[in-house]
């Protein structure tokens, strides 16, 4: 097991496993949305309470989770790493001027990929401690739908996206997110050597659809409740 352990922890490990990671939590993001999308019923709440508790009591969804919860930590310092990495190895002139050679290295989604990534941890850290703290400590009140009683998560939700600050917050991380994405998409394609002159046209408009869509899914919700509710 020595040489896997050698190969994990060199760059081309790293990087690997930046992307595998990468590649879950964009899937992550997709099913996340979905669920979110539920807020924006006219129902006070029903179809989203129903759905988080679902995603909170079903023993598969809830084993996935830890998972989520072990990857984003994981590609979060795996970043941190590399990003300092990169940093050093910027100092060396030979480096730069390939680093200046190679497509896209220069964007500014590629150049402060590791800000990005710190200022979407924090929001992470806001938004557990926002919503899913409050839930699993059981701080909610309950609503009751055909009988059973739910958490209601949706009066959080709403209160909390009438406060200013943390509108202008969730906002802001979804403009990170997004440029955070516009580069991580094609960097974790690249990194797993899938690339070709007729499918990297595909993969690069698929990346930047995403990162665009998704974000903006995510920043319709608050702006709906400050707005509109």
């Amino acid at each position: 097991m020595g040489w896997f352990t050698k190969f994990l922890t060199s760059s081309i490990g790293q990087k690997l496993i930046m992307s595998l990671t990468g590649l879950f939590l964009i899937l992550f993001l997709l099913v996340h949305l979905a669920g979110n999308l539920q807020l924006l019923h006219d129902d006070q709440g029903e179809a989203f309470n129903k759905y988080a508790k679902f995603m909170t009591t079903f023993t598969p969804i809830k084993v996935v989770s830890y998972l989520l919860y072990a990857f984003i930590i994981l590609h979060a310092i795996q970043g941190l790493v590399l990003a300092r990495t990169n940093s050093l190895a910027r100092g060396a002139k030979g480096y730069a001027v390939k680093v200046t050679r190679t497509v896209g290295t220069n964007s500014f989604a590629s150049r402060y990929m590791g800000p990005l990534g710190v200022l979407i941890l924090v929001f992470l850290g806001i938004h557990m401690g926002d919503f899913w703290w409050a839930m699993k400590s059981h701080q909610l009140e309950l609503a009751t739908y055909d009988g059973m009683q739910y958490q209601n998560l949706y009066t959080k939700v709403y209160a909390s996206f009438q406060q200013e600050w943390i509108v202008g917050v969730y906002l802001l991380s979804m403009a990170g997110l997004a440029f955070h994405l516009l580069h991580g998409f094609q960097s974790a394609f690249q990194t797993l050597g899938l690339n070709h002159k007729k499918y990297t046209p595909v993969i690069k408009f698929l990346g930047k659809a995403y990162a665009i869509l998704v974000p903006i899914g995510f920043a319709i919700i608050p702006i709906y409740f400050y707005f509109f509710l």
